[in-house]
């Protein structure tokens, strides 16, 4: 016979009469998803304020005489941006969730400080419109990914080439400068990204379908993972709609 008890949070835990806790999961397929979405979103709050302090902190190196200053201060923050980014993706198996969610909330700031050279190119209204447009987008395609009932690990592999493809070409591109292969870039860029959101809350489903997670600490993991994903999706779905649709200060 078995015993039963449930607690306020909906976890439900299966005693045996031997005295052993049966494996169970704490997290079904949705609450991994409202959780995930909920980190991106504290992520792209945080990277915002991050972005407009970021703003006033160029403007005010310029207007002091620091403009080298500020350049290569920018530089320094891309740089440990991508640094960052690498050691959290290959670290995070191995880290705690609690340091996991302290790199996502580092990173977040650090991004919106990078981000912040957006603003000081774009018009203010043409950011606001902007992102509005990617937020529809992002979350159509999240959307799909999450209602579909086909698995979308076919997409990946085409998805991961063409993303290379685009940051090879995009590379070439800062030497030669020609203006119809920067528009193919950007074009294809959005049309990737758009995948990659689908395919990412996808494979966020299956696994929490398929795995099974056991623990409050794999659960807290998987979800800062995912929204690490789909923060980057977001983000780089907003810089290549940014650069078609938006418009710059004169």
């Amino acid at each position: 016979m078995e015993f039963n008890e449930e607690y306020n949070n909906g976890d439900v835990i299966t005693f045996n009469p031997n005295g052993f806790t049966d494996s169970f999961p704490v997290a079904d397929e949705n609450s991994v998803l409202k959780r995930v979405f909920k980190w991106m979103a504290l992520g792209l709050g945080i990277s915002g304020v991050s972005a407009f302090a970021g703003l006033y902190g160029i403007i005010y190196m310029v207007y002091a005489g620091m403009e080298s200053a500020a350049n290569i201060l920018m530089w320094v923050l891309l740089i440990g941006e991508l640094i960052l980014v690498w050691q959290f993706t290959k670290r995070l198996p191995t880290m705690s969730a609690k340091s996991a969610k302290i790199c996502f909330i580092a990173y977040s700031i650090i991004d919106g400080l990078t981000m912040s050279v957006f603003l000081l190119a774009y018009t203010t209204s043409s950011v606001f419109i902007t992102f509005l447009v990617t937020a529809s987008m992002f979350g159509i395609a999240a959307l799909y990914g999450k209602l579909t009932k086909n698995n979308l690990n076919s997409w990946g592999t085409y998805l991961i080439m063409g993303l290379w493809g685009i940051i090879i070409a995009g590379i070439v591109n800062i030497f030669i400068l020609n203006s119809v292969i920067d528009f193919v870039v950007t074009v294809l860029g959005i049309v990737i990204f758009i995948g990659l959101t689908a395919y990412d809350t996808n494979k966020i489903k299956q696994y929490s379908e398929e795995v099974g997670l056991t623990s409050n600490e794999e659960v807290d993991k998987v979800v800062i993972y995912g929204a690490l994903q789909l923060y980057l999706d977001f983000i780089n779905l907003f810089i290549k709609l940014l650069r078609l649709l938006g418009k710059r200060r004169d």
